[in-house]
């Protein structure tokens, strides 16, 4: 907080290169951002600054040098969202895939659910693999059909079945581990984040919204290792129980977000997010994602108006 010299900053899309190159293209940007990267500070000592001092088109040319392959020119692509896709997927040759839910990646036997022994349960009888998704859910993958309903039933009786039971922004929740773990952490987010998502859900049923799904995101800090900046709601750490409010990030992770509110606590969040979501639910567009709506509808300028 309070330091220019550290920011959010988007991805850019720099060229397409062939599958067999990835590795190569891979070891290039680890190996240039070893020897360009700021060593001296913990701070700066992350690509996006690196990129930024170097300037991108050396930046791609020195990748291109130890690649040693020239990237083509970038190809038309379409993200819609930039979460996993919960339940059952089918893959293009036949084999499923399962993407179930962990509350900020955690899996844990209590008393609401026994999850880890669920998953060493399914891990007996399955023979496909098991892979962490960056949005802190795991997908059983390379499920044969004759095993759906084996593993269906063991994920519903240890409680792995959230993809079914829980609303969408509770799916779509993301936080980093915080307190007590991180010696950077000002606030709880991991621990928080089952509490906060009660009262937002509530909050969205009480304006008839209980089946959208709307993007929370919460961090101990601005390092922001949950991606709050790309969040439709971010909340960032101040101080124990108080929190900076984003909003207006989009769903498919090509705009940030921006500061709305400074150092609220709990009832203050609601206070500001309870009005949106009143003109949300009345003035939106169709299938008009939160995030848009308040970007469009210029929310922030009349905020500053008001903090003015």
């Amino acid at each position: 907080h309070g330091d220019a010299s550290t920011y959010p900053r988007l991805a850019d899309v720099v060229g397409f290169h062939a599958p067999e190159h990835l590795l190569a293209f891979a070891e290039a940007v680890v190996t240039t951002q070893r020897d360009f990267g700021d060593r001296t500070s913990r701070k700066h000592a992350r690509l996006k600054y690196t990129i930024d001092r170097m300037g991108l088109e050396t930046f791609v040319a020195e990748i291109q040098r130890r690649a040693d392959v020239t990237l083509q020119p970038s190809r038309a692509i379409v993200f819609e969202h930039s979460g996993d896709r919960p339940g059952w997927v089918q893959g293009f040759d036949g084999r499923w895939h399962l993407t179930v839910h962990l509350d900020s990646g955690r899996i844990v036997d209590d008393l609401a659910a026994s999850q880890r022994s669920g998953l060493r349960a399914i891990a007996e009888i399955h023979q496909g693999e098991f892979r962490i998704t960056p949005n802190q859910n795991l997908i059983i993958a390379n499920v044969s059909e004759a095993a759906r309903a084996d593993i269906d039933a063991l994920v519903t009786h240890h409680g792995l079945d959230g993809h079914v039971r829980h609303s969408g922004s509770r799916l779509a929740a993301l936080a980093c581990v915080a307190l007590p773990t991180c010696p950077l952490a000002m606030a709880e987010a991991e621990r928080y984040l089952p509490t906060f998502l009660d009262r937002f859900d509530a909050a969205l049923a009480t304006h008839g919204l209980a089946q959208d799904t709307i993007r929370v995101r919460i961090t101990g800090c601005p390092n922001g290792c949950a991606r709050p900046w790309l969040a439709e709601v971010g909340l960032i750490g101040k101080a124990p129980g108080r929190y900076n409010l984003y909003l207006g990030a989009d769903i498919a992770g090509l705009r940030l977000n921006t500061l709305y509110r400074e150092n609220l606590d709990e009832d203050a969040i609601f206070a500001a997010l309870d009005p949106l979501f009143a003109r949300y639910a009345n003035e939106r567009f169709d299938a008009e994602p939160f995030g848009d709506f308040v970007y469009r509808a210029g929310v922030f300028a009349v905020a500053e108006g008001a903090a003015a």
